[in-house]
């Protein structure tokens, strides 16, 4: 029964196979392709099915039904050898700066720039060297303890669901992020300064608990982060449902998001998927970065223009907070359903994705995808996919992949399409 629960913890906390008895182990993914889009430019990507990395992990037998395991995994862009992936285009994400009228334009141009610099980073603002995850644990007969950077147990349960396993221009991910994209904070994919409890059980059910304390988060600006998961993989089920829930630096509640769905193993041939997503957010983290980008990136160029120091504080506080509270907000559900169809030595793939805005401006998406993927061996595959995302209102989603947000679309309410053609190779 021990051994039965190790065993299963031990793949619960690892993407990668389970280790040796007492081992050290570098793996990592090499993942690069080029991507057509419409409005936007012909692109060398790095990671487009999977976020290339690399990385070192490994446990000891403690005895008695104890080990010991940690596990570092760094970002690597082989496009160009940083740590810090780009927006597939630089088109300007126009939602988060709507109503901001009598804020004079060449002001707007300005924040536009420092909300979103042109090629600026889009991920790892940090610079973090393992960014993707930095965590030592200890596995119990009664469960494992974490501590570290990890996946929130919320993503867990939409990586499962999402057809295109959070990869590709494909994934369900990209029209998920909240109207103002990247710029506002869509999901807690991992939450630093984290605590979390896992336990696995031989007969599929599983489950884990996560708290973050003051600095936790997917930026590390939360007050405190809760999250919660039960999964079940048995009988060809891979399913579950997740809760994701922080609190901004008063301490009121942030963002909150809520998974359901997984996978079904039908046969040889077919895996059917299937998700649902709830995303509420009234009080961003991001809005205190903003308020800073004013103060020390707008206001001194202010008041070299001569613009009296109760001018600006009436931009600021009347005009500029007001309008970004508001456009930070985020009430949205989406679903997904595909589907993958063994043929040879490769997978054809295939969903739709709908997302549903329930704030006034109504900004709903909907994303087709499909692609086939090529495995030349256990470790090496080659993928295409195409993905046409129909938004409507002021939505602006465009294509992205599995290292780098797509970045908005050439106007609101145009349509995002993309064509890649990549090649992964795991070792």
């Amino acid at each position: 029964m021990k051994k039965s629960i190790l065993a299963a913890l031990l793949g619960t906390c690892f993407a990668i196979p389970a280790f040796a008895q007492t081992s050290v182990q570098i793996y990592g993914i090499a993942d690069a392709g080029v991507m057509w889009q419409k409005g936007g430019p012909t692109k060398i990507y790095s990671g487009g099915a999977d976020g290339s990395r690399i990385g070192f992990k490994g446990t000891e037998d403690l005895g008695n039904g104890y080990k010991a395991i940690f596990n570092l995994e760094a970002r690597v862009e082989l496009d160009t050898g940083t740590q810090q992936p780009t927006l597939m285009n630089d088109n300007p994400g126009t939602y988060l700066l709507r109503g901001m009228n009598g804020i004079p334009p060449a002001v707007l141009t300005r924040l536009q720039s420092l909300i979103q610099p042109p090629n600026g980073p889009a991920v790892n603002q940090e610079r973090a060297l393992f960014d993707r995850t930095a965590m030592v644990g200890l596995i119990t007969p009664m469960g494992a303890i974490l501590l570290g950077r990890m996946y929130t147990p919320g993503y867990e349960v939409f990586n499962k669901a999402d057809t295109f396993e959070s990869g590709t221009g494909g994934t369900w991910g990209h029209v998920t992020g909240g109207t103002a994209g990247f710029t506002a904070l869509g999901a807690d994919i991992r939450s630093q300064e984290a605590i979390q409890y896992r336990i696995a059980l031989p007969n599929g059910i599983g489950g884990s608990l996560m708290y973050g304390p003051k600095g936790s988060g997917y930026l590390g600006r939360y007050n405190k982060f809760r999250a919660a998961a039960v999964t079940y993989a048995a009988n060809g089920f891979d399913v579950g449902i997740g809760y994701n829930h922080g609190y901004d630096q008063q301490n009121r509640p942030s963002l909150r998001t809520t998974t359901v769905g997984g996978s079904y193993q039908l046969n040889e041939t077919w895996k059917l998927f299937a998700g649902f997503h709830s995303q509420r957010n009234s009080n961003s983290v991001l809005i205190a970065d903003y308020t800073a980008g004013w103060d020390t990136g707008v206001a001194p160029a202010l008041t070299q223009l001569g613009i009296p120091a109760a001018t600006q504080a009436a931009l600021r506080n009347n005009i500029f907070l007001p309008a970004l509270r508001n456009n930070t907000q985020q009430d949205a559900n989406s679903y997904q359903v595909g589907a993958h169809y063994k043929v040879g030595s490769g997978r054809i793939m295939a969903q739709y994705a709908h997302q549903n805005d329930r704030t006034p401006t109504n900004s709903d998406a909907n994303l087709y995808a499909i692609g086939y993927d090529h495995f030349l061996s256990k470790r090496t595959d080659l993928y295409t996919v195409a993905a046409f995302i129909k938004n409507k209102g002021l939505a602006q989603y465009a294509p992205g992949t599995a290292g780098n947000p797509g970045g908005f679309t050439e106007t609101p309410g145009a349509d995002g399409r993309a064509l890649q053609v990549g090649i992964r190779h795991r070792f």
